[in-house]
């Protein structure tokens, strides 16, 4: 019961409150409107233009808490709140999306890691529970070790993450900082809306180290 809480209640707690910090810091900021008067889209892509990136797409994209950049088409995705509002949400939101995009550009090692280790990952996210289960009901060791192993995969993934994300809002505080676009009253809510952001990545990769753990303590006393 004690490895339960440990490695399973503990992580789900802790990613409950980064989500409600996340989502109710998002939506007291997205109320606080900035002196600048742009809204997001056009801080992502004043950001965009000040650094060269000019054939860097702005778009709109549904959903809320929804915003990221895509490599693939290399474009900036920002959600209607983020895209149209005017607040200080919207500004840490969008200049941190753009922060994704200048690491794309100048070739930041952790997003190129990221990057290159997100087929694998994709591919071991949706099998590596078939192996577990196959392992489990038919008494195969080697499937457990198997799943386990692909489990590492998307285990390794979500710690790559972080320094990206947390490299993503470096270097969004100091455009927007850079480029005049926040006063000097708005920085601590720029501020604690990314570093709320920052947390459910945080949750996210302690509760994918924690399960891998469970599994491989289960593995050893098998």
């Amino acid at each position: 019961m004690s490895s339960l809480i440990i490695f399973f209640v503990l992580p789900m707690l802790l990613g409950f409150w980064a989500q409600h910090k996340v989502k109710s810091t998002f939506a007291r900021n997205l109320q606080v409107g900035v002196a600048n008067g742009m809204t997001g889209a056009q801080v992502a892509r004043y950001v965009l233009d000040a650094n060269g990136l000019r054939d860097v797409p702005v778009e709109e994209t549904p959903g809320v808490l929804s915003d990221h950049y895509d490599p693939r088409t290399r474009s900036v995705h920002l959600s209607s709140n983020v895209y149209h509002g005017v607040s200080v949400a919207s500004t840490a939101v969008g200049a941190h999306e753009v922060g994704h995009a200048l690491q794309h550009a100048q070739a930041y090692s952790f997003f190129k890691v990221r990057s290159a280790m997100f087929p694998a990952v994709q591919f071991a996210s949706n099998i590596w529970m078939l192996f577990l289960l196959g392992g489990l009901f038919l008494n195969i060791l080697g499937f457990i070790y198997i799943a386990i192993a692909l489990y590492a995969i998307a285990v390794l993934f979500q710690l790559v993450t972080l320094p990206v994300e947390f490299d993503a809002s470096r270097r969004a505080k100091q455009q927007l900082e850079d480029l005049g676009l926040v006063a000097s009253s708005e920085a601590a809510g720029v501020e604690s809306v990314l570093r709320a952001a920052a947390w459910t990545y945080v949750a996210a990769a302690l509760a994918a180290v924690a399960v891998l753990l469970y599994y491989l303590s289960l593995l050893s006393n098998r």
